[in-house]
């Protein structure tokens, strides 16, 4: 009987952690844009570089009941470009992008990439995510991303591009 009794109470405190540490579990979104400019080279890579996002991160773990020394892993979750201007354009003048996330005193790290877009894309693209523990660049108070990308086709004008993004924080249950 007190085996069953044992064994039932860890059934209940173990099934209690996994609800307990999905709380601690959350997503941020950092939304930035970017503009690659017209009359880019075609089949030749160029970098560009997004304006610094602010992390809020403090902040925002507070609103998650956490702190930034109880963060445990922060990744990338999505990262989706959406083309706002021209109103008609379509990302087919890509042939490859990466993206780079980047932080004072720390390396950049490639967190996505598409190595060939395909020729039916439209003005949305979703970009295959890494799985890469990226906690110390969202802890920073800014970073920024910077897209590598290599064209195909001559663009004529200027393209603005938002860069939306959603990381998944897993916090330490209470500190432990």
């Amino acid at each position: 009987m007190k085996k069953i009794v044992f064994l039932f109470c860890a059934l209940i405190a173990f099934t209690s952690c996994d609800k307990l540490d999905d709380l601690t579990k959350f997503d941020m979104e950092f939304d930035t844009s970017v503009v690659i400019e017209s009359a880019v080279n075609v089949n030749l890579p160029f970098s560009v570089q997004s304006p610094d996002v602010e992390t809020n991160s403090e902040s925002e773990f507070e609103i998650n009941d956490t702190r930034k020394d109880l963060i445990e892993d922060i990744r990338l979750k999505n990262l989706k470009l959406i083309i706002t201007t021209p109103d008609d354009g379509d990302f087919t003048f890509l042939e490859s992008l990466e993206v780079f996330i980047s932080a004072e005193g720390l390396e950049d790290v490639k967190i996505a990439s598409i190595t060939e877009v395909p020729d039916t894309v439209g003005n949305t693209i979703d970009l295959e995510t890494f799985d890469i523990d990226i906690k110390e660049y969202i802890k920073k108070d800014v970073f920024s991303l910077k897209l590598e990308t290599v064209t195909d086709k001559v663009i004529t004008e200027d393209y603005h591009i938002d860069v939306e993004t959603v990381f998944f924080v897993d916090a330490k249950i209470l500190g432990i």
